[in-house]
């Protein structure tokens, strides 16, 4: 009778061979929640301009009884859509800035470029003209959308895949308050404060980086990928032969979600103040009711991303936000202030959803700078659905034919989710299997 073989003992594999171990935080540990707060500057600093706009109009235009824009807001459709046009095409320098994140890290441009763009919307407040505001606030654009890009890359990198969404979550509600207090500020304090003042304001959040900067950490994610690089990260942009398939399908997509909620954003005010005079306590009401269904959204597509999946989740979202944005300038009180709360929630849902499939598509060495493209596919989205929609809206007064002719037909682009694969659950080294 043979002796019995003995059982060979497993070993582990070697030290090498494993797969880094990142630290992983959760979606409310102290990092997290201090890159949200400089998004939350970010909004205050990027929204001031549309939240303002009516005002703005209204000082370097001529209001009159009339039945053209012009003559109800001061300055023409096509004037304030150019307008809104070159702020939206001064983002495009947020391409190079979140590009450059890939090599010198989230943490230092998060930290610089939110504190040069409060510096230059602070400066916005001393504009003597409409076109020295467009032309001053253009500085500070790109610096905003940057920080506000590198924002949801860090938050994604400092989560697991549990966490994820509710963090990108919790980046996108802290730009959504930002926007949302310099909307109610200037609606309640329009006559004592005026454009001006609102923008004088950001230098409270301006103030509050020497607090933050200690609590802004550097992603394990990003320190690991630089480390095991070969060669130098790319910077201003470029992306490798194997994800640029991937990335012309989610840009493509976000261009087509800017269209939409480009015109649909940035004309509200001014429509909602001027055109249907709906009083500036209303519009702050509406304003802060839009705030907790925006709540409402976020903690929805935190869970439908999670549960149902992103892509679905995306796509809905998508749908919902051009319809809704059809309601809103159907051309009564009671439609615009349906159409924008719902559509505030709309929003919120497709944030945690698209946010965490965006970056959940690439790895860590390439993430800021296709959050950079995505940046600039948007802002080529948004001035395409301004220019689209202030000219149509200028035809006769039309906004409802305008927002009809403009956000519907961008529905079509959902098809591309199908092209894209389910990210749910996964964490992003799994889908580029030996790439950091």
């Amino acid at each position: 009778m043979s002796e019995p073989v003995p059982r060979r003992r497993r070993s582990s594999p070697p030290r090498a061979a494993r797969r880094p171990e990142y630290r992983i935080r959760g979606w409310l540990d102290p990092a997290v929640v201090a890159v949200a707060l400089l998004a939350l500057g970010s909004g205050f600093g990027q929204f001031g301009a549309v939240a303002a706009l009516g005002d703005v109009a209204r000082s370097f235009g001529h209001v009159a009884d009339g039945s053209t824009i012009a003559e109800q807001a001061g300055l023409s459709g096509t004037e304030l859509g150019i307008g809104l046009a070159v702020l939206r095409l001064a983002s495009l320098g947020g391409l190079p800035l979140a590009g450059w994140a890939d090599r010198v890290g989230r943490r230092r441009i998060l930290l610089w470029t939110c504190g040069l763009g409060l510096m230059f919307t602070v400066a916005a407040a001393a504009s003597p003209g409409y076109w020295w505001f467009v032309a001053i606030f253009a500085c500070g654009r790109p610096l905003l959308s940057a920080t506000n890009a590198v924002a949801a890359v860090a938050a994604a990198e400092l989560t697991g895949a549990t966490d994820r969404a509710r963090a990108v979550a919790l980046v996108a509600a802290g730009y959504g308050v930002g926007a949302g207090l310099a909307a109610i500020i200037n609606a309640i304090a329009d006559g004592a404060l005026g454009f001006r003042g609102t923008f004088v304001l950001a230098a409270v959040p301006l103030g509050l980086l020497a607090v933050l900067r200690r609590w802004v950490v550097e992603p394990d994610r990003f320190t690991r990928a630089v480390a095991a690089a070969e060669h130098p990260v790319p910077v201003l942009g470029p992306v490798d032969a194997p994800f640029r398939g991937r990335l012309l399908i989610v840009a493509a997509l976000s261009f087509a979600i800017a269209v939409i909620t480009g015109p649909a954003n940035s004309f509200l005010y001014v429509y909602a103040e001027n055109v249907l005079a709906l009083p500036g306590a209303a519009i702050a009401a509406m304003v802060a009711t839009a705030g907790v269904t925006g709540l409402v959204g976020l903690l929805l597509g935190s869970r439908l991303a999670d549960r149902v999946g992103r892509r679905a989740t995306s796509a809905l979202a998508m749908v919902a936000i051009a319809l809704l944005g059809v309601l809103t300038y159907s051309g009564s009180r009671p439609a615009v202030v349906t159409g924008y709360v719902l559509g505030v929630l709309a929003a919120s849902t497709l944030a945690p959803a698209a946010g965490a499939l965006a970056n959940e598509l690439f790895p860590t060495s390439v993430r800021a700078s296709v959050a950079g493209w995505l940046v600039a596919a948007s802002v080529l989205g948004a001035v395409a659905g301004l220019l689209a929609f202030g000219a149509i809206a200028d035809a006769g007064n039309r906004f409802a034919l305008a927002a009809a002719a403009t956000f519907l037909p961008a529905v079509g682009a959902i098809g591309l989710f199908t092209l894209l694969p389910e990210t749910r659950g996964r964490e992003p080294e799994d889908l580029w299997p030996g790439i950091q």
